[in-house]
């Protein structure tokens, strides 16, 4: 049987360069810092609201991908981006100010990895010679829609996250030499497993990263050893160990090359709990620490799994399941 959701690339499109803007708490607290492209010293980035901010970082992120190849909105073919507001305003805010013509993408949290993914199938089919592709988060737009007003200072259990302030882009070209390449890559099937609890994401989210990371292995033909780095989104801690513990398993040891986005964002500050969340955690970190140890062939080859709570405010408020997702693309320099 044919594996579902399996994608090969033939023709290797290329990430050829990066934005990547955040917040001024991670430019105080993350360990990725100085790694972004932009940092802001006000959370309203000078602006009138959280949500104007948003879209202010995302067209920021755009921005510098492009300039960083010396080009300018009107010679991108698509823009490929996405985030966790109703809508996703801020994202099509960003795409009114520049012009490119817009697919608005959203798979929550994973859309970091779904909007490159796009861009890689549109770029294989000749049909885009430059896209952008990205997604971002802002922290208290994202946590006064899904759990409480940010000055209502609720506590939190220690498997919560905090929703990064950050926002990723790549453009994606065909194949250029010395640039990272998009090999192969894995649409996530949707796992609902009945969590209901929005403070555990990282729980409800890791048979999702383990069907996935099951499903690329064995539709590729693959082992964990062919990687140098297996990294997740934004488990966190709790997400991180439930996800190795259901991959061992399932006889699949990433103990020695496996990494997590959230648990790493802040590193071991206990303020923030299981670690960072949001569509620009796994965007900042993935579009900068990774996509750099590949330039300087650190690492040969990468799997990168984003994962996405698919819940709303709507379906938190009727007390649904939380649907998950992940996505996965592989990246090599070989």
């Amino acid at each position: 049987m044919v594996a579902r959701g399996v994608l090969t690339f033939k023709s290797k499109p290329a990430i050829v360069s990066v934005g990547v803007t955040a917040g001024p708490l991670e430019k105080r607290k993350s360990l990725f810092s100085k790694q972004f492209d932009k940092l802001y010293d006000d959370e309203h980035c000078g602006l009138d609201t959280n949500e104007h901010a948003h879209a202010k970082m995302v067209e920021d992120a755009c921005m510098i991908a492009l300039s960083k190849i010396n080009c300018v909105p009107s010679d991108a073919d698509f823009l490929l981006i996405g985030d966790l507001v109703n809508q996703m305003t801020p994202s099509s805010f960003c795409a009114e100010t520049n012009g490119i013509p817009y697919l608005g993408l959203f798979s929550a949290c994973a859309t970091s990895v779904s909007t490159i993914i796009t861009a890689a199938v549109l770029t294989e089919a000749g049909m885009s010679e430059l896209s952008l592709a990205g997604s971002s988060s802002q922290h208290n737009a994202i946590e006064r829609q899904f759990r409480y007003p940010v000055e209502y200072g609720a506590q939190k259990p220690e498997t919560s996250q905090w929703t990064v302030t950050a926002a990723g882009v790549v453009a994606v070209t065909p194949n250029k030499e010395g640039c990272p390449a998009i090999v192969a890559a894995t649409i996530g099937c949707v796992i609902d497993l009945g969590m209901t609890d929005p403070l555990n994401m990282g729980a409800a989210m890791a048979p999702a990263a383990e069907d996935t990371l099951s499903r690329h292995l064995k539709g590729h033909g693959k082992n964990v050893a062919d990687y140098d780095l297996i990294m997740t989104g934004d488990l966190g801690k709790t997400g991180f160990k439930l996800f190795k513990q259901l991959a061992s398993n399932n006889g699949n040891d990433i103990e020695s090359n496996s990494r997590d986005a959230g648990e790493e964002f802040y590193g071991n500050d206990l303020a923030f709990k299981s670690g960072a969340s949001g569509a620009g955690c796994s965007a900042a970190v993935f579009f900068t620490e990774v996509i750099e140890k590949l330039k300087t062939r650190e690492y040969n080859r990468v799997l990168l799994i984003a994962t996405g709570a698919l819940l709303s405010p709507l379906s938190f408020q009727q007390q649904d399941t939380i649907p998950c997702i992940a996505h996965a693309i592989e990246l090599t320099m070989k």
